[in-house]
């Protein structure tokens, strides 16, 4: 520890902000999760804070508390793939310089975007899914006026939700068809 990794680590404390996590690291962003994990444990040795507990100069300790917690920050993203191919497309982006940190706002972020696809997809409600499961169990058994009654529940807890009310319509059309002619009902 002489004064050029003293130099090294304030040029370093400096440009973080700057690195994106490869860098921290001083790997491409093709790196394999070994390389990844080398690199981890090679920088993680150097910065580690407990080698350095003894020094006087708290300015010190603090920066070298700064990079490894950075150093710590980007193992924890690249180590896990679906993390890594997130960040490989935030910082690929035309905002790279707000992504180079993996925040727990872009973590969130995915995850909104996954439960919005999938809301998309059934509903936005508990209850409205259920109702909607269920229909669709009843659609599959040919138990029209069963599955009717379940769609028309899940519009209850969401009226504006166009794949219930089409699949209302489906059940309509097929009970209509083989609902026997002249036959009276109150609906």
């Amino acid at each position: 520890m002489g004064p050029e990794f003293f130099a090294a680590l304030d040029i370093l404390n400096n440009s973080l902000d700057s690195l994106d996590y490869f860098q921290v690291f001083r790997l491409e962003p093709t790196a394999t999760p070994r390389e990844i994990k080398d690199a981890y444990y090679r920088e993680s040795r150097t910065y580690h804070p407990d080698r350095f507990h003894q020094l006087p100069d708290e300015g010190l300790k603090e920066k070298i508390n700064t990079v490894f917690k950075r150093i710590t920050e980007a193992y924890v993203v690249l180590r896990d793939d679906a993390k890594r191919a997130k960040y490989l497309s935030d910082i690929s982006g035309p905002e790279r310089a707000q992504k180079l940190r993996y925040t727990e706002e872009s973590e969130a972020e995915k995850k909104a975007e996954q439960r919005k696809a999938i809301e998309e997809q059934i509903g936005t409600t508990p209850k409205g899914r259920d109702c909607y499961k269920l229909g669709m169990q009843e659609l599959d058994r040919k138990r029209w006026e069963a599955a009717m009654r379940q769609f028309k529940m899940a519009l209850m807890y969401e009226p504006a939700n166009a794949k219930y009310k089409e699949k209302l319509k489906e059940a309509e059309a097929e009970y209509d068809k083989t609902r026997p002619k002249n036959d009276f009902r109150i609906k």
